[in-house]
């Protein structure tokens, strides 16, 4: 009997400790275990222990991976059953890169196919997922409800950006309210629509129809859209509400080997400008996912201006694009006529890298070209904008940038400019853009040839003007002849474009040689030299003087404003024989005594011109010598 008793407790000691080991020992047996169902190469992982309580069963931890890379991870999962099976994730984080790793499988024999048999697998339950989130489209994240049925399923997803509620039953698929906001400074775009979705889950609903609203950024207009399809065509028509003619018209088809569009149609405006065109795209491997997909297609623009119809064609593929390695090339070529421009383009690029970050490159030849009138009087010979090498990211555009302009004004002579430089990931006020030019040109009403040389840099939120030389050979206006007049700087200018501290600080000199006038008479050599210290370009404040040999200083002052500049001109006192050289020789006569002092107040607007008060005023007793 005692052998007995030994044997049953024994066997007791082996029915609590065996549990009891496989419970304390999840984390080693459950993965292997699990091993077996999961496809071949993929294995799950937990960090911690899952507990088990009297209502649930607790797992703080789960990782399902793919070799080395990490598919999912979910967080704070508890299982339970009050009345019928309730799953709650915390957290559930899927990295779409890894997707692509997962080996190709053929189904089991006794596997479900078809949509019925998948849905009547399915227990009654809820799944709450506190925080569902998609690498890398982590701005879609949200809270996702489930509640499941063999005969029902609702689905519920709420995020800060992105929001859908839809109902399946059977092959019925109603969404009744879906809102997603694509850019942050404008509405959300709003869909509802029912589905048919085939009896075999593996491709798009049979037929339905979809309507949609969303806000047109350019024109701050409701937008209606609306997309019916019967078996494998359909329509998609997006029309401006209270308006007749869509805005874009794309008949479709898709088989199992292509999505195509054939003779779309759109229309739109730029300013004052109506733009059209057509649009037709083939993407061909469509089911066998992003990577083996072919894109092929061709869009086409259509404007009139005053030098008649222009239409520009951009060509698509055929390649590929991809979330990992796009390869698409590119070209855009023809011309745009907009009111009294015509832009004409040749611009081979290729398209590449992530789908959400792709690099656009143009290629040797890529060349912009313009040319016409921009207002009444001054018309553009040309401009070319080469753009070979030049790359464009989200962080900016890299490469190198030049201009070339050359025009003519009929009253004031003709000019060319060139700019050259070096753009390392650079967008307005981000990144870095370091610029030369240079140029020449004639102005016609006062005889003269001018010139102009300067570099500088626009860096992140400051843009530095760090070399400046313009003049010309000389001014002749009547009798009076200025001689190789230039303003150069004495001082960088330097823009801070800060939203809340702008600056704008930096410091100039006008030089002219000797000013002739009739008669022999003239003014030596002058200098103006002046500071500027403000805002921006449309609001500073500037402080000079003029100097002219003996003459002056005149002391300068004033403020502008971007529309009138306003300014106080002191002159102190100071002897009348300064001004000598001013009378000319043939009046024989000489300044021997005297003083003059002087204040005047000035401003200047368009329309308004040049306007000046207060007077000099001699002091003293003046003295003339008639030779």
């Amino acid at each position: 009997m005692k052998g007995k008793y030994k044997a049953a407790i024994a066997l007791v000691l082996v029915l609590v400790l065996l549990p009891l080991t496989l419970l304390l020992t999840l984390t080693h047996w459950v993965p292997t275990l699990a091993g077996i169902w999961l496809p071949v190469g993929t294995r799950i992982s937990l960090q911690e222990s899952p507990r088990l309580t009297r209502s649930a069963l607790l797992i703080p931890d789960l990782r399902y991976l793919v070799g080395d890379c990490e598919i999912a991870r979910v967080t704070d999962a508890r299982l339970s059953r009050p009345s019928r099976w309730r799953l709650h994730i915390g957290q559930l984080e899927i990295n779409s890169a890894c997707l692509s790793k997962l080996p190709a499988s053929d189904p089991s024999p006794g596997s479900p196919r078809t949509l019925a048999e998948w849905q009547s697998m399915l227990p009654y339950s809820w799944l709450t997922i506190d925080n569902l989130r998609l690498s890398p489209w982590e701005k879609w994240q949200g809270r996702l409800v489930m509640s499941l049925t063999p005969a029902q399923q609702d689905i519920g997803f709420a995020g800060k950006e992105l929001s859908l509620q839809a109902r399946l039953r059977g092959q019925a698929l109603t969404v009744s309210q879906f809102s997603a906001r694509l850019t942050d400074d404008q509405p959300p775009v709003k869909l509802v629509g029912t589905f048919h979705l085939p009896l075999v889950p593996d491709g798009l609903p049979v037929d339905g129809q979809m309507q949609g609203t969303f806000e047109f950024p350019q024109t701050a207009e409701w937008i209606d859209a609306e997309l019916e399809w019967q078996h494998n065509r359909g329509q998609l028509l997006v029309t401006p509400r209270g308006e007749v003619e869509p805005i874009l018209d794309l008949p479709w088809e898709i088989t199992p080997e292509r999505i195509t569009i054939s003779d779309g149609r759109w229309r739109t405006r730029y300013e004052a400008y109506p733009l059209r065109g057509r649009v037709a795209l083939s993407v061909g491997n469509w089911q066998q996912g992003t990577e083996q997909m072919i894109v092929s297609g061709r869009l086409n623009v259509l404007t009139e201006g005053h030098a008649g119809k222009g239409n520009a064609v951009l060509n698509i593929g055929p390649g590929k694009l991809s979330m990992d390695n796009s390869d698409l090339p590119l070209r855009l070529t023809g011309e745009a006529k907009l009111g009294e421009m015509i832009l004409y383009a040749a611009l081979p690029a290729q398209l590449s890298g992530p789908l959400i970050s792709p690099q656009l490159a143009f290629h040797p030849g890529a060349l912009l070209r313009s040319r016409g009138r921009v207002i009444d009087a001054l018309n553009i010979d040309e401009i070319r904008w080469p753009l070979a090498g030049v790359k464009v990211t989200q962080q900016g555009v890299d490469g190198r940038l030049q201009a070339i302009l050359r025009a003519h004004e009929q009253q004031m002579g003709d000019f060319t400019l060139h700019l050259d430089g070096q753009a390392s990931d650079f967008l307005p006020d981000s990144g870095r853009w370091q610029w030369r030019y240079w140029g020449e040109g004639h102005f016609t009403p006062m005889q003269a040839r001018w010139d102009v040389k300067g570099s500088g840099e626009w860096r992140d939120n400051a843009i530095t003007l760090s070399s400046l030389s313009t003049g010309f050979d000389k001014l002749e206006y009547g009798t009076m002849r200025v001689s190789t007049p230039r303003l150069t700087l004495e001082q960088p200018i330097r823009w801070l474009r800060d939203a809340e501290h702008p600056r704008l600080t930096g410091a100039l000199s006008l030089d002219a040689a000797k000013t002739t006038f009739s008669g022999g008479s003239y003014l030596p050599a002058s200098t103006l030299k002046f500071a500027l210290d403000g805002r921006d370009p449309t609001w500073f404040q500037f402080t000079g003087a003029l100097h002219a040999e003996a003459i002056g200083p005149v002391r300068l002052s004033g403020r502008w404003d971007g529309e009138r500049l306003r300014g106080q001109a002191w002159w102190p006192k100071q002897s009348l024989t300064v001004f000598q050289p001013l009378v000319p020789p043939d009046w024989k006569m000489n300044l021997r005594e005297g003083s003059l002092y002087a204040q005047v107040a000035f401003s200047a607007a368009a329309g308004q011109g040049f306007e000046a008060g207060r007077p000099w005023r001699p002091e003293g007793r003046q003295r003339l010598d008639a030779g």
